[in-house]
């Protein structure tokens, strides 16, 4: 393939990747946005502060998180700290799209920086429809819609600051909101393996009891306890009965 076709290939890619922000995953983002503005707007944060937040921190519960905390008063550190530990739930969504995209000839620093923009969002998108990108071209494709995903929402925000005042509370609310009823419903449907739906379910499920058991600490005593929990009923349970049909199958041959 001839320099001049590689060039416009990976044009037609990166063009590709950025018609993925009319995608549902993408539309449901940008509303929510736009109730990230009201919530930033009603805690007294600028509008060029929500913006720096946007396309920098980029992860909308990282920034919910941010928001809050200074709202609180709460000292600079504790919020670094905060934002660090929300954030690293993205390291395993990392891994995986890593290798993904990358090829011998995709540069690390490519990798890094499209790191940053991945995010629930961008993970659940990149999952359903890379599989169906020229591996040579995916980095690409990503590199297309993350980054236009997060500049519109940063313009989202610059936008909406100030505007969202004019709308009722429980308008903003359920904008808001969507996100979230989103997440849920997106990792069920990318779930590979029974075991992450366990976990899934049992999150979800003992989430609002450790709410009220241990405010502050219920998401993640819910991660960590039903993650666990759900490895330890798939591994010695649901395998162990599984191991045992295959071994009557075979005393019975």
């Amino acid at each position: 393939m001839s320099p001049s076709s590689d060039t416009q290939s990976a044009s037609f890619w990166f063009l590709t990747g950025m018609r993925g922000i009319t995608s549902l995953p993408a539309i449901i983002l940008m509303t929510s946005f736009v109730g990230f503005s009201a919530f930033a707007f009603e805690s007294g944060i600028s509008r060029g502060e929500a913006i720096f937040m946007t396309i920098s921190i980029w992860a909308l519960p990282a920034k919910m998180i941010l928001v809050g905390m200074m709202a609180s008063g709460a000292h600079i550190a504790a919020c670094f700290v905060a934002v660090t530990l929300s954030s690293i739930r993205m390291m395993p969504m990392v891994a995986s799209l890593v290798p993904e995209m990358r090829t011998g000839r995709t540069p690390t620093w490519l990798l890094l920086l499209l790191s940053h923009f991945v995010a629930i969002t961008a993970w659940v998108f990149a999952t359903q429809r890379l599989r169906d990108v020229p591996r040579e071209h995916r980095a690409t494709f990503f590199a297309g819609f993350g980054i236009t995903l997060t500049l519109t929402n940063t313009l989202i925000v610059a936008v909406c600051y100030g505007v969202v005042q004019t709308f009722p509370p429980v308008v903003s609310g359920a904008l808001f909101m969507l996100t979230p009823v989103y997440f849920l419903a997106s990792i069920w449907a990318t779930a590979r393996q029974a075991v992450v739906r366990l976990a899934f379910v049992i999150g979800v499920a003992s989430g609002p009891m450790l709410a009220l058991v241990s405010p502050g600490f219920d998401v993640l005593y819910a991660g960590i306890g039903g993650g666990t929990l759900a490895y330890l009923i798939d591994r010695f349970w649901i395998r162990g009965r599984k191991r045992t049909v295959q071994a009557e199958k075979l005393h019975g041959r």
